[in-house]
């Protein structure tokens, strides 16, 4: 079966350095240039990530001026914490 665009689908989505974006938004609302000077990557790199969580649902953006601020769609992330949680049990369970 064929994989799923990037831009379709959240699970996919959450690629590094998608994840440590989505990490950093965890706490509170933040501006493209804060994200871009924490984790140490380049604002156009750091715009088009944005897009891609966006375009899945993942990030909401709101506009102050010229500013962008981003933050994280708790809804849009639950399934995919659900996902991990699961898989998480199922590890353990055949680990032992």
């Amino acid at each position: 079966m064929a994989r799923a665009a990037t831009t379709s689908d959240s699970f996919n989505a959450v690629a590094e350095p998608r994840r440590a974006i989505l990490a950093y938004l965890a706490p509170r609302e933040r501006p493209v240039s804060d994200i871009a000077s924490a984790l140490r990557l380049e604002q156009p790199s750091v715009s088009k990530h944005l897009r891609v969580l966006s375009d899945v649902g993942l990030v909401h953006m709101r506009r102050d001026g010229r500013r962008k601020f981003y933050r994280t769609n708790a809804e849009a992330i639950k399934p995919i914490r659900d996902l991990v949680s699961t898989q998480s049990r199922n590890f353990r369970f055949f680990a032992k």
